[in-house]
């Protein structure tokens, strides 16, 4: 999938993982995809519900090894 953002928020306990994701969408436009990359066990429940909370989309997400991997549209 193509990320026009790539975060990288492996080692951060919440909430962090989540408010780096925040000021990496304010940064991006409309339309536009962030990819994060976290390993904290946490950051599945926060960041989907943070994305429909804001009006975002996950348009995918995947572990590989101990990393999850999304990737969100901003809305």
């Amino acid at each position: 999938m193509e990320a026009n953002k790539i975060l990288d928020a492996k080692g951060l306990a919440c909430p962090m993982p989540i408010v780096r994701t925040k000021k990496a969408m304010n940064e991006l436009e409309s339309g536009q995809v962030l990819e994060i990359h976290a390993t904290d066990k946490g950051a599945k429940n926060d960041l989907v519900a943070w994305a429909k909370s804001g009006g975002h989309e996950v348009v995918k997400h995947e572990a590989e090894n101990d990393v999850l991997k999304f990737w969100i549209k901003k809305g």
